[in-house]
């Protein structure tokens, strides 16, 4: 029985820590005044065909805090790098050059960086749910378990609450950082 019910709480452990991480993956998606490699993770290229992420295609460097050089692995990607930043709505202007994409990182302004605050809470938001209903789901279970003792169900479903509460404050902790970083000049 205790077996059971243990089971179950490191299962909803492990899913709630699936949520945090991925709220740092999507946090991480999301520009905070310069720039960095992980904006381009959602960024997917036409690679003969085949839609490929940015990463496996071209080499992203950063070489000071207003550029973004992307190096593709075969020169004839440039085009192809170019449409795709262009169409994933990441609000960049890509300059495809002979070898290389060059795009420079404009400067944020006090409206983007509220809507890209608005973004991260959304993000935050979507984690939290994920979180609750890892515990709804893991509190189901719980009742489910058939001949358990009620205290012992009970005392399960007070752990899965303190996980919840737990792992939520982790995500706020991480949108109090993000937004932080997003609106300091």
């Amino acid at each position: 029985m205790q077996e059971e019910i243990n089971m179950y709480l490191d299962d909803a452990k492990e899913q709630m820590d699936k949520a945090v991480k991925h709220t740092v993956l999507e946090f991480n998606k999301i520009r905070a005044g310069k720039p960095t490699a992980s904006m381009f993770d959602g960024v997917m290229v036409d690679y003969y065909g085949t839609l490929t992420p940015l990463a496996q295609v071209a080499n992203i460097s950063i070489p000071d805090v207003k550029t973004v050089m992307i190096k593709p692995w075969e020169k004839s990607m440039v085009a192809e790098i170019t449409r795709a930043i262009r169409d994933s709505n990441l609000g960049f202007s890509p300059m495809g050059e002979a070898d290389l994409v060059r795009i420079n990182v404009p400067a944020l302004s006090g409206e983007r960086r509220q809507e890209l605050v608005k973004r991260a809470k959304t993000e935050a938001e979507e984690g939290k749910i994920g979180i609750r209903n890892v515990r709804k789901n893991t509190n189901n279970a719980l009742r489910a378990i058939d001949g358990g003792p009620e205290d012992l169900i009970k005392g399960a479903e007070s752990r899965v609450q303190t996980l919840t509460d737990d792992y939520t404050k982790k995500i706020d902790e991480l949108m109090e950082a993000k937004e932080k970083d997003i609106t300091t000049v």
